[in-house]
């Protein structure tokens, strides 16, 4: 059985006093990580301060940059690195995010090489896929969707694969107060599941963990979390909140 696992994506929201005051409000309360695993993506500059309270607090919450570059080292001012990341405290990576590909342009084979990269350098892997508006109304969007897996994944071997987590994001769902409905989200996260099974084998594929990120907030995630295939949520807005952020990660109760 696969762990339920709850994101949030602060996004760039939040400074570094603000993203340590989140935390430790998450901290102050006592969660269940015997039931559900739990991580949090703040900005670069606020990353180091977050995973080290979080550190010196004793509790097992991953902690993930929101982006890392496809190159090891050199020339490329702004750039972060996936070996920045991890001697910040991070241990995990969100790549392709939808404002990643719509706003910044990335390509699916530059995904691809920062998914590669990434794993390469032992971080766990949250991986992005996602249909635009118009390619769900064109009857596309499974398609779509698969296409950018089976892009994302390329070069992906079986042992490393392990270390992925795929995110299923509506774009035309995220910030716009608009969610898929369970069975609309259930419908993609089974044919990624199943995408899995034919690349990896059933066995590796019932393994890997598929979140929902889309509008989640504590008055939808209960519906989306009784569906078969998905395994947790990839949170922005409502993470900023550390008593929605709360109830999200503590759903089942």
């Amino acid at each position: 059985m696969r762990k339920p696992l709850i994101f949030g994506n602060w996004k760039m929201n939040l400074d570094v006093k603000q993203s340590d005051d989140l935390v430790r409000s998450l901290l102050s309360v006592k969660l269940d990580y015997g039931m559900v695993d739990v991580g949090v993506a703040p900005d670069f500059c606020s990353l180091s301060t977050v995973a080290r309270t979080i550190r010196d607090m004793g509790v097992p919450i991953s902690v993930a940059g929101q982006n890392v570059s496809q190159h090891e080292k050199g020339a490329f001012t702004g750039d972060v690195n996936a070996d920045m990341l991890l001697t910040a405290g991070a241990d995990s990576v969100i790549i392709g995010h939808s404002e990643r590909r719509t706003v910044f342009g990335e390509s699916d084979e530059l995904i691809n090489e920062k998914v590669r990269l990434a794993l390469r350098c032992k971080l766990h892997t949250i991986l992005c896929v996602g249909e635009l508006l118009a390619e769900r109304e064109a009857g596309v969007h499974v398609e779509k969707v698969l296409y950018q897996l089976g892009m994302g994944l390329k070069g992906v071997s079986v042992d490393r694969v392990n270390n992925i987590v795929i995110a299923y994001e509506p774009v035309w769902a995220i910030g716009t107060g608009k969610t898929a409905t369970p069975a609309d989200a259930e419908e993609m996260h089974a044919a990624i599941r199943k995408f899995l099974s034919k690349t990896y084998g059933p066995v590796i594929a019932n393994k890997i963990r598929i979140l929902y990120g889309g509008s989640v907030k504590p008055d939808n995630i209960g519906a989306l979390m009784l569906r078969e295939n998905i395994d947790g949520a990839l949170v922005g807005g409502a993470s900023l909140v550390a008593e929605d952020f709360i109830k999200i990660i503590n759903y089942y109760k």
